[in-house]
């Protein structure tokens, strides 16, 4: 059995070689002619790093990432803490996975080398897919070339952009968010006594909040700011600002966030958009992967990781079952669910981290405070559906 993934992103990568793992042969169509992240961090949870583990990558992974001691939640203007949770050792006794902050660029090229030795020239940079194609007995995708390569399932990986999406469901066009991100990543010896902790860590203030955590070992400082704004609505990956702009975005803010700002070589923004849940994610022997099914905010940072759950649930469904349109229903039923609750929780954080008003800060941050303080354990149950979850378990 064969299967054409169309995308090769972290979701499409990690599924090629979850399919590899049951025993299918792979084919990724990457529309690039060099897989390239740009410079930022992705936050890998224990129910990501499961799935790691399972395809024995893990190792590999740990080598280049950083894992916090705990998770903060500060005033940006001033620093203030409000609030922690413990991470670092308590995470993987409580989860029995770690907790990682990793460059989106080790990820991929981890993944891309896992799946070469296993899978040598399953992975085809410059091949634009326009379209798909089936019939009874098989699928394909077609390129831009022309050409169309065929196998017995097409998975759509390609993005909150998708033209598998477009194709199966509809031409709508991505919802802008009316939020602005921007990243950067600083050397920590460029940063003094102005390094961010050791945390992944939640500045909050009015209309806007930063990320800050650490990657490749503590080595590299990594900052997300998100602003809310609706002047500017490019949604690339590769669109510069300019020190000036970042840094009038966080004016007054404390000195952690602006040196960061202030030392980084580039500053890189994309505007944030959405799609609306959708309650399809197949056709025939087609089927749909991360965002290109369910696009949410960066707000709980598990976009990638739904992504990588997706990959081994859609894997083990079809390696269980001969007829593939009952496996992508199964693959279904059992996603929709989880995904869409993660992408409520992300939406909702976006007001938790943007509150304007006094009262509403209080109401916010007062809970955050007395939690942390009188009930810890409390605050890290909050989080224990969505990092204590296993898809690799038999259960799962």
């Amino acid at each position: 059995m064969k299967a054409i993934i169309v995308g090769g992103g972290i979701g499409g990568l990690c599924a090629a070689l979850c399919l590899d793992h049951f025993g299918w042969q792979v084919e990724v169509l990457e529309q690039t002619e060099k897989l390239s992240e740009v410079g930022a961090g992705i936050q890998v949870s224990p129910n990501g790093v499961k799935v790691l583990r399972a395809l024995g990558v893990e190792t590999a992974l740990e080598k280049r990432a950083f894992a916090p001691e705990e998770a903060q939640f500060r005033i940006g203007t001033s620093g203030r803490l409000i609030g922690r949770t413990r991470w670092g050792t308590a995470m993987e006794q409580r989860h029995g996975a770690p907790y990682w902050h990793v460059h989106r660029a080790d990820l991929a090229e981890v993944l891309a080398d896992a799946l070469e030795t296993r899978s040598p020239g399953a992975l085809r940079t410059g091949s634009a897919v326009t379209g798909y194609g089936q019939d009874e007995g098989s699928a394909w995708a077609n390129l831009a070339d022309g050409s169309r390569t065929q196998g017995d399932i097409v998975i759509g990986a390609d993005g909150i952009k998708s033209v598998i999406r477009q194709q199966m469901l509809d031409h709508s066009k991505p919802r802008f968010t009316g939020n602005v991100a921007w990243r950067a990543v600083v050397p920590m010896d460029q940063l003094s006594e102005q390094a961010p902790p050791p945390a992944a860590c939640i500045w909050m203030g009015e209309g806007k909040h930063a990320v800050t955590y650490r990657l490749r070992g503590g080595t590299l400082a990594n900052f997300v700011g998100v602003v809310e704004r609706d002047d500017w609505q490019v949604e690339s990956w590769g669109e510069r600002g300019t020190k000036e702009q970042a840094l009038a975005d966080f004016a007054g803010w404390h000195p952690v966030i602006t040196r960061i700002i202030d030392q980084a070589d580039a500053h890189y923004r994309w505007a944030l958009f959405d799609r609306e849940p959708i309650n399809q994610w197949s056709d025939g022997r087609v089927t749909l992967l991360g965002d290109a099914c369910h696009a949410m905010l960066p707000f709980m940072a598990q976009g990638a990781v739904m992504a990588i759950e997706d990959g081994w649930v859609v894997a083990r469904a079809l390696s269980e079952a001969a007829n593939v349109p009952d496996s992508l229903a199964r693959y279904e039923a059992q996603r929709r669910p989880r995904t869409a609750r993660v992408r409520r929780r992300a939406t909702g954080n976006m007001g938790i981290f943007h509150r304007r008003s006094a009262p509403a800060k209080l109401a916010t941050y007062g809970p955050i405070w007395l939690a942390s303080r009188l009930a810890p354990r409390a605050l890290d149950a909050q989080f224990d559906w969505i990092y204590g979850h296993d898809v690799t378990a038999r259960t799962a």
